[in-house]
């Protein structure tokens, strides 16, 4: 095996990175990802935030949305996850100090 495929099996592609902590994170939450507002390779692996539908309500936009970080090791397992913010879907963010 060359240098490049044992590096590609040990680190897997940013797309497959997303696909497995979605699918961690409604395995371990309950609770669908609806989208990844961001994501970012750090030392220690990746790091993801999740927006996910918490209750759903009538009409949509007052639905409870939430957005959760996600850490990922460097093989793309979930390590751990926290609950970032809380909001109604059709609210638009407060400008936050820091780009959060």
């Amino acid at each position: 095996m060359s240098n490049t495929e044992n590096t590609r099996n040990s680190r897997p592609e940013p797309m497959e990175v997303m696909r497995r902590a979605r699918a961690q994170f409604a395995e371990l939450t309950g609770v669908a990802a609806e989208t990844v507002s961001s994501f970012e390779r750090t030392e220690e692996g990746w790091v993801l935030e999740i927006e996910a539908l918490e209750l759903s309500k009538v009409p949509d936009t007052m639905s409870l949305m939430a957005g959760y970080q996600v850490e990922l090791d460097p093989k793309g397992r979930l390590t751990g996850y926290r609950r970032v913010r809380r909001y109604e879907r059709g609210r638009a963010d407060a400008h936050r100090p820091g780009g959060r």
